[in-house]
């Protein structure tokens, strides 16, 4: 399943007629849909075994970083009932 191409997009109406403030939501609209990483990412041939690898690295790190955020939600929670 492909995904549907992004188009980017900022009128002027949209800013006020504000040129500079149009060139920062364009580049804040390209940030937000991953434009950049993805064309950085398929800049270069990467092997299947790496692509794998890499998933389940970012995989890890997420897990790492939920349990760490659950775990300081739960000290939180313990400081309170004090």
């Amino acid at each position: 399943m492909a995904k549907k191409p992004v188009n980017v997009s900022v009128s002027a109406k949209e800013c006020k007629k504000n040129h500079e403030r149009m060139i920062k939501r364009f580049i804040k609209k390209t940030k937000k849909a991953r434009i950049i990483e993805k064309i950085r990412d398929r800049r270069y041939y990467k092997k299947p075994s790496i692509l794998k690898r890499e998933k389940i690295a970012k995989a890890q790190r997420l897990r790492r970083k939920e349990q760490q955020k659950e775990l300081r939600a739960e000290e939180r929670r313990n400081r309170k009932k004090r």
